[in-house]
């Protein structure tokens, strides 16, 4: 017995050994068959990892799986991606292994296909990229076929977490398969099978732009009969659900050199109105437990004829229902009176003759009653739209009724009655002749708050008047916060903006007692910027299909801390950019005048302006703009008025403020009836302490004009002229919008300012210029606005009024040697011209002396003479200028 169990237990672990082990003596074979079953029928650029196989896994058969299966496009669609499966397996008796080449092929019994993608497209030209077999080297006759017919079966197959895409951009038709899972199982070895399948999907379809499919289930349980030899499935017990409505098919698809051949008929099982809800994704109508529902719902439809390049079957849909009602368990109204009698039909086969005829479509809420029919024509092409609305709607009693999910409740009656008729066309082009339109629509009492609103926006009022070509908007009323809006005007293409892809164009008036921009900002925004409107990462784009003008009148706008009366003026918003032309406004007890225009046409926010002010008082202005801070911030120090004009442009950051760095421009200011506040801060205490005889309070500004220019964050001050007394000033200079200064104040210091000494000196000199004389004093002004320094320089001024008095003396005292001099030489003329030559010598001496005497020295001594004169000349300069500025003479000339 323990021999018997040895022997077992040997034969066991063999055949385990060789389990194990046989696979990979046949991997290489397997590897190389897949390979060459590619090469023989694929035409196009196949990849996979590796192909494996196995004893063990699906034992007595045998398992490969072949994984991250991809295969690329060549040309037209190089490159791309028609098929990516993360594995195809398969299973095959172990026998079918060790055929040789030239007997029967290989019989595979089960397929399986994990993770895969198939994307299938046809081009404008009618060219598909899942024509990639190899066309047959050699044709076989119908006999040959026969003689050779391959007996293929498959026990089962299943597709599962796939996915399915189709595009066909002649048509601009795309179906989406996503989450597909399908199984079958039957026998096909014969020339007639039986297919048992099961498939459960989402599916989107959508059509020339138009969604009609968004993801909705779709779930199938079919028994199918296969006639192999006539390549015709015929649907035998089956039963569909699109989302939760249950379908029944009944009929047959056979494939045809040309097409596909189908006769199907199709049904509701069920009409209780319920099925109609379950149409709808569960998403919008939520569960349907508990749902009490009245009335019927039907649903059929025909569908046959030939599918081909230039026909469609013909089919014939009709969905009804009559006196129908619902009410979900916790809502508290219901909807009564349903209404639907609508068909889809194509009689023709013909594509462009397919036609949609909602002939009714009503129901009430309360004592609300709302009608509606439409009618569809010409679909594929230049599609023509019949509609009519009549009805009233109170908005509140929509999730009242019906479980929508609306990120802010609603309120308002809606009024509507409406007659339109167009083709697409003409809304496109803007072909009024061809777009027949009339009727009214109100909204009233309609409130709308949302989280990115500081406050609910309640219009109380909106009235408009449809006709073929615009859109009168009579009165718009409406209040936000604080503020208050009144407008009205036109709407050139409403129809275009809403049913295609066009401009909404428009004209309106608006008209406001307060606009504060507070009330349109959210909490987080004012805390962080007066303007913000985006998140984080976003920049606010003016949106492109706009295209509208709009006049506007506000008697007072708030924005921020500042206070705007009487605004007026322009706006025009088209491309992307908003243009101000003509606005004014009553501010800083002046006027204000803005021209220029926001572009968000680029990932940067760009703006220009031109602001033009008049009569501003100075310190209220100054004091409420930013701008004008950062362009002059030491004006907030003056009283009286101001005239400037400004020319400025830039880039807007995501938060739409001015981002300083890139701020260029212009600005030309002129001061009027201006004096300096007597609430001197730093800068001006800090140039008192240094220039003792200037008082700056008392400084002439009336008809001060300056022009200044900035780029890159400083600003560059042209030299300008002040007055004090008889005491001229130039300024010039320039400073950073960060505060930083970096100015030179010249002042033309009168020699009569300057001291006893200097006027004693100035005196000993009998000539009217040297009483005319003036000192420049140099203030450099740096540091920053907050904490500043000026440093006087002496050193200019000490040069100047030294070279001027011993100019003057010197002119002075050579004019009085000249004459000395012609006398002497007259004299030397008129003498004895035989006297020796020591006798030259003491009249050449003579002269020497005097022209000495006047320069202040001997002649030999001129140089030296003329150094020590200046040197003295200029310590006494500088004594007295040190003096003056409170300083000592060392330290000043330092």
């Amino acid at each position: 017995m323990k021999k018997v169990l040895k022997i077992t237990g040997f034969t066991i672990l063999t055949i385990l050994i060789l389990l194990i082990v046989i696979p990979f003596v046949f991997q290489g074979k397997i590897q190389g068959m897949v390979k060459q079953f590619i090469n023989e029928n694929v035409n196009a650029n196949v990849e996979f990892s590796d192909v494996s196989l196995s004893f063990l896994r699906r034992f007595p058969e045998a398992h490969v799986s072949i994984n991250d299966f991809v295969i690329t496009n060549f040309e037209p669609f190089k490159g791309d991606t028609l098929v990516a499966a993360k594995t195809i397996a398969f299973t095959v008796s172990i026998p079918e292994l060790f055929k040789t080449a030239g007997e029967d092929p290989i019989v595979i019994n089960s397929i399986s296909i994990d993770e895969a993608l198939v994307t299938l497209k046809t081009n404008t030209e009618g060219q598909t990229n899942y024509d990639i077999a190899k066309a047959s080297e050699t044709e076989t006759t119908s006999s040959e076929t026969e003689s050779s017919s391959f007996a293929f079966s498959i026990d089962n197959y299943s597709i599962e977490n796939s996915a399915f895409n189709y595009i066909d951009e002649s048509s601009k038709m795309m179906m989406q398969i996503s989450e597909l899972n399908h199984t079958g199982s039957g026998t096909f070895s014969g020339a007639t099978s039986e297919l048992d399948t099961e498939t459960d999907a989402n599916v989107s379809f959508t059509m020339d732009g138009t969604n009609y499919l968004n993801h909705n289930a779709i779930k199938l349980d079919a028994l199918i009969d296969l006639d192999l030899t006539n390549s015709k499935y015929t649907f035998k017990e089956n039963k569909g659900y699109i989302n939760k409505l249950p379908i029944e098919f009944n009929g047959f698809v056979q494939l045809l050199d040309e097409g596909q051949n189908i006769d199907l008929t199709f049904k509701n099982p069920e009409s209780d109105f319920k099925n109609f809800l379950a149409l709808i994704p569960e998403t919008y109508s939520g569960s349907l437990d508990g749902v009490q529902t009245s009335g019927d719902f039907t649903i059929n439809g025909i569908v046959k004829g030939v599918n081909s390049d230039k026909t469609i079957p013909t089919f014939d849909i009709n969905i009804a229902s009559n006196n129908a009602s619902f009410k979900y368990p916790d809502l508290p109204k219901s909807v009564k009176n349903i209404v639907i009698n609508t068909t889809i039909k194509n009689t023709t086969g013909f594509l462009d003759d397919t036609f949609v005829d909602i002939k009714t479509l009503n129901f009430k809420i309360d004592d609300d009653v709302f009608k509606s029919s439409a009618s569809i024509k010409n679909i594929t092409k230049n599609m023509l739209v019949k509609a009519n609305l009549d009805g009233v709607l109170n908005l509140a009693n929509i999730s009242k009724a019906y479980p929508v999910k609306l990120e802010n409740e609603l309120t308002g009656i809606l009024k509507a009655k409406l007659n339109t008729a167009f083709d697409m066309n003409a809304i496109e082009t803007n072909a009024f002749e061809r777009i027949k339109s009339s009727g009214t629509a109100s909204l009233s009492n309609f409130v709308y708050a949302s989280e990115d609103m500081a406050n609910p926006i309640n219009i109380s009022e909106a009235d408009l008047t449809f006709n073929s070509q615009s859109v009168t908007l009579n009165h718009f009323k409406a209040k936000t916060g604080e503020s208050d809006i009144n407008a009205s005007g036109t709407i050139n293409n409403l129809l275009g903006f809403v049913l295609s892809d066009t401009e909404l164009k428009g004209n309106f008036d608006l008209n406001s007692n307060l606009f504060k921009m507070s009330d349109f900002m959210t909490e987080s925004e004012t805390a962080t910027t007066d303007n913000k409107t985006t998140t984080d990462g976003e920049s606010l784009k003016i949106p492109a299909f706009l295209d509208c003008t709009i006049n506007a009148n506000a008697k007072t706008v708030i924005y921020d801390n500042l206070k705007l009366t009487d605004v007026k003026g322009k706006l025009l918003i088209k491309d992307q950019q908003a243009t101000l032309s003509n606005v004014t406004s009553s501010i800083f007890d002046g006027a204000l005048s803005i021209s220029g225009d926001v572009s968000t046409k680029t990932e940067t926010p760009t703006f220009s302006f031109n602001l033009d002010a008049n009569n501003f008082d100075i310190s209220k202005s100054f004091q409420g703009l930013e701008l004008l801070q950062n362009l002059a911030p030491i004006a907030k120090l003056l009283q009286g008025k101001l005239n400037t004009n400004i020319n400025l442009a830039g880039s807007l950051d995501k938060e739409f403020a001015p981002n300083l760095s890139t701020v260029s421009g212009n600005a030309l200011a002129e001061l009027l009836t201006t004096n300096i506040d007597e609430n001197k801060d730093g800068l001006i205490s800090k140039l008192e302490s240094s220039i003792s005889f200037i008082d700056f309070s008392k400084l002439d500004l009336k008809d001060l004009k300056t022009k200044l220019e900035f780029a890159n964050g400083q600003v560059s001050v042209k030299p300008f002229d002040l007055k004090y007394k008889d005491i001229a000033i130039t300024v010039s200079g320039s400073h950073g919008f960060d505060k930083t200064l970096n100015y030179n104040a010249v002042f033309n210091v009168p020699a009569k300012y300057l001291g006893s000494e200097v006027t004693q000196l100035i005196s000993k000199i009998d000539s009217d210029e040297a009483k005319n004389i003036t000192i420049p004093v140099t203030a450099n002004i740096g540091g920053s606005y907050t904490s500043p320094t000026v440093k006087t320089d002496l050193t200019n001024g000490v040069t100047n009024l030294t070279k001027q008095l011993v100019e003057i003396e010197k002119q002075k005292l050579l004019n009085k040697g000249k004459d000395q001099v012609t006398d002497l030489i007259g004299g030397i003329i008129s003498g004895n011209k035989t006297k020796t030559d020591s006798t030259k010598t003491e009249q050449t001496n003579a002269v020497k002396d005097v022209l000495g005497g006047i320069l202040g020295n001997k002649t030999t001594q001129t140089d030296s003479t003329k150094t020590t004169s200046n040197t003295t000349t200029t310590n006494a300069v500088k004594n007295v200028l040190g003096g003056l500025l409170k300083k000592k003479t060392k330290d000043t000339i330092k």
